[in-house]
């Protein structure tokens, strides 16, 4: 039985939350087969332990406003802002630190499972940032002269 589709409305709610806060690499997975007590396990990926209290913090902001989702059933890692789990029952996200998140890699846990397409503007994050980054070199003659300018210092 796949996850419940209001699970499924709750997780891109927060996906979107956190994508709204630069969280990189945000990835679902319908867990419903193999665990049986959640649904969904959401993991996003932040550069710093400020950024992922704050993609922590406007996720349930989100799910609280937009789907009079309560606080969290356990919220852990807050102490730290290494990796803040929420844990809302039907689903469970993931707020990890760069570092930790290579370290654990959950993914691999979770990687016979079904994915759910979150509907972000962009899914995959890493490549969209390098193919921003070049249309924007591109197309905007201050970017260049930015590079131009500041080489030279670096160097």
């Amino acid at each position: 039985m796949p996850a419940l589709q209001s699970s499924i409305d709750a997780i891109r709610i927060a996906a979107a939350a956190a994508d709204r806060m630069k969280a990189t690499d945000i990835i679902a997975f319908d867990v419903t087969e193999p665990l049986a007590i959640t649904d969904i396990m959401m993991i996003a990926t932040a550069l710093n332990e400020r950024q992922v209290l704050a993609v922590a913090e406007e996720i349930e902001k989100d799910l609280y406003l937009k789907c009079d989702r309560r606080q969290p059933r356990s919220r852990e890692g807050l102490t730290e802002g290494q990796w803040v789990l929420l844990d809302y029952g039907d689903f469970i996200i993931h707020v990890m630190h760069r570092e930790s998140r290579d370290f654990y890699g959950l993914e691999r846990l979770w990687k016979d499972c079904p994915t759910i397409d979150l509907e972000l503007a962009h899914p995959e994050p890493s490549a969209t940032e390098s193919g921003d980054a070049a249309a924007n070199d591109d197309t905007d003659p201050t970017a260049q002269q930015s590079v131009s300018v500041e080489s030279p210092v670096q160097s």
